[in-house]
């Protein structure tokens, strides 16, 4: 089954805790702070692998989670750097910001990647709070934790050339008459729900892939019927066949109707390089009906449309063909350029906070105050102390002051309850 959207949840990994150790030999009985820092946490990387066509293993496993870091030892040791955990996904991946709605990235070329959560970074050992008035620091950081987001993944095929027409042109017909593809085939519209890929060889130089784009109606450029989820597809192809049902009550006007369509949803659609083909030929009343389509159709600027059958494969080579010759003069589609792909990317300043009275106490809420808490040894005091130390720096403890709090009020920062005492 072809999946073109999914959500996924990534988290990268924690950074390994700094160690609070002190040099302890023989002859060494009052060794300094050796305590190593803790190893970097991994990062969650896309990566695009050109053998992929859907998101569906993404569909079906939704969570990943990268390794965290080692913790640092005795002996200035550092904890060892978590590897990094890299997700799959085919070409033509678009990455959202579920949350936010945010374009994290647009993945097209084989081996592009890009980081989605970046891996929090290791904890300092107390080697880094010795100084010459406090030699023996009783203090270290925590690893930070790592970044967690949900992320929506949007896939636009990738295709040479996209099959359009209404329901039940026969678009399904004529991919699997040119290529191996099975696609789901029956009398009536909307058999087909889902596009489907299929690879021609018009000769043995030359292979070209097709999409069939499930049928347009009036209105999909406002997400009526099928919409959205498949005109997207169509953007990226460079060649538009457009197929016009034969048996239709006005073939005319399906195919005024779908240009249309295309043109209000992206008006880069109506400039695609397109051939036009009249289907259906083996049925005889539409073999009388082509003389005037064909004139009706040249009025309307179509200078070489085609009559074919999908059916009997009546004039589908010569379509192949003509496809082959528009695509080669076709220029090649450039990915959208962008100076950077945003990853953590904060819409305000993290050292930014806000101070809530909540049921039990007061709710303190601010990025770098909820990392700081997170990074914190709470077993000892020096570390205490160096945490209510940032409390003043940040303006918070003068804040909690301003707002009313009182002796022996409970003060939550992330999933930590303090205590307030002057």
């Amino acid at each position: 089954m072809f999946i073109d959207e999914t959500i996924i949840n990534v988290q990268s990994g924690k950074g390994g805790d700094g160690a609070v150790h002190f040099r302890r030999e023989k002859y060494v009985p009052r060794g300094g702070p050796d305590g190593g820092d803790g190893g970097r946490g991994g990062d969650v990387i896309l990566t695009v692998v050109p053998t992929l066509n859907t998101l569906s293993e993404l569909r079906y496993n939704r969570k990943h989670k990268a390794s965290d870091g080692a913790p640092g030892a005795k002996q200035n040791m550092s904890g060892v750097s978590a590897s990094d955990l890299y997700i799959k996904v085919p070409p033509g991946t678009t990455v959202y910001d579920s949350r936010t709605g945010e374009l994290l990235g647009d993945l097209v070329e084989p081996g592009q990647q890009l980081t989605v959560a970046k891996g929090g970074r290791g904890g300092r050992g107390n080697q880094h709070f010795a100084t010459s008035v406090h030699q023996t620091p009783r203090v270290a950081e925590r690893g930070e934790p790592g970044e967690e987001r949900e992320l929506r993944l949007e896939l636009k095929l990738i295709a040479d050339v996209g099959i359009v027409g209404a329901p039940n042109a026969g678009k399904s017909t004529f991919l699997a008459s040119v290529t191996k593809a099975k696609p789901k085939i029956a009398p009536y519209p909307f058999t087909t729900i889902e596009p489907n890929l299929g690879v021609a060889s018009p000769d043995d130089e030359t292979t070209i892939v097709l999409a069939d784009i499930p049928g347009l109606i009036e209105g999909a450029h406002q997400g009526i019927g099928l919409g959205h989820a498949f005109l997207r597809h169509i953007q990226r192809t460079r060649v538009l066949i457009h197929l016009l049902d034969g048996m239709a009550e006005n073939p005319i006007l399906d195919y005024a109707q779908i240009n249309s369509e295309l043109a209000l949803f992206d008006p880069n659609l109506a400039k695609k390089p397109v051939v036009v083909a009249f289907n259906k030929m083996d049925i005889p009343d539409v073999r009388e009906r082509w003389k005037s389509v064909r004139a009706e159709l040249k009025k309307r600027g179509v200078e070489e449309p085609l009559a074919i059958s999908a059916a009997t494969g009546e004039n589908v080579r010569e379509l192949l063909y003509k496809a082959v010759q528009l695509l080669r003069e076709a220029p090649e589609l450039e990915p959208e350029a962008r100076e950077e792909m945003p990853v953590y990317r904060p819409e305000s300043d993290p050292r930014e906070f806000t101070v809530h009275k909540v049921e039990g106490g007061w709710q303190v809420i601010g990025a770098s105050i909820e990392r700081a808490a997170a990074m914190t040894y709470w077993e000892y005091d020096d570390s205490i102390r160096r945490f209510q130390r940032i409390l003043s720096t940040l303006g918070i403890d003068e804040a909690l002051k301003k707002a009313g709090i009182q002796e022996g009020d409970t003060v939550f920062i992330g999933e930590y309850e303090l205590e307030w005492a002057d």
